[in-house]
């Protein structure tokens, strides 16, 4: 893509800009979960909630995710930008809006949005700008996209309690997007070879690495 290193991905580019996309997914998905053979777009138990979260490159991300108690499923996609239904090489040039995210389906009866907040903060540097380690551009901005008011207060507690510990282990403030996903959306799940991609090729890229600063989940809020 000739558009690689241009200026629009390290700058979030407008509705104006962004590629024009297509009115239905150009690809084919999987129907289930490879490694929780649970359904990637439903339907799921009754009270599964949803919380979007972007860290970097979503391969790492999702197998993070998948390995937590109480989590239904999990997939990953686009989302947080204009394109409508994107290909995976049109939104790492920048001109689609969208960071590369995981749709985290969980079960609030057996994990909370808290804990998987916790695991968001601690598993990658909230505090880079548009960038994850080597993984560089708006694609690969830290992002939360909460679906339920108690996610939202749960987001808000769990920064607050974190970013003074991230700050005084001398890193900068929290860069993380945060907003509901009803401002985000739509979610677009990315192409098949992209899900659960650390499970089909265990040997495969993974480029997350958190601060070593642990969220006080626990006594957030007390």
């Amino acid at each position: 893509m000739a558009l690689f290193g241009s200026s629009l991905k390290s700058r979030m580019v407008t509705r104006e800009e962004a590629l024009p996309g297509r009115d239905v997914r150009p690809y084919p998905v999987p129907t289930h979960h490879a490694v929780l053979g649970t359904p990637l777009e439903g339907p799921w138990p009754e009270g599964t909630q949803v919380l979007y979260v972007a860290m970097g490159c979503f391969w790492g991300a999702e197998r993070t995710f998948w390995r937590q108690p109480g989590v239904v499923t999990t997939s990953v996609g686009y989302t947080g930008g204009f394109t409508p239904n994107p290909w995976y090489e049109e939104t790492v040039t920048g001109r689609t809006g969208h960071t590369e995210a995981v749709m985290v389906a969980y079960d609030p009866s057996q994990t909370s949005a808290e804990a998987l907040l916790k695991v968001f903060w601690e598993s990658h540097d909230p505090s880079q700008v548009n960038r994850q380690g080597n993984d560089v551009g708006t694609t690969y901005r830290s992002a939360v996209y909460w679906t339920t008011e108690e996610q939202r207060e749960a987001v808000e507690r769990t920064k607050a309690a974190f970013e003074p510990r991230l700050r005084a282990a001398g890193f900068g403030p929290v860069a993380t997007e945060l907003r509901s996903f009803e401002d985000a959306g739509p979610y677009y799940l990315a192409e098949d070879y992209h899900q659960q991609y650390l499970h089909k090729v265990p040997n495969g890229y993974c480029g997350l690495g958190g601060t070593g600063v642990s969220c006080p989940v626990g006594v957030v809020g007390a």
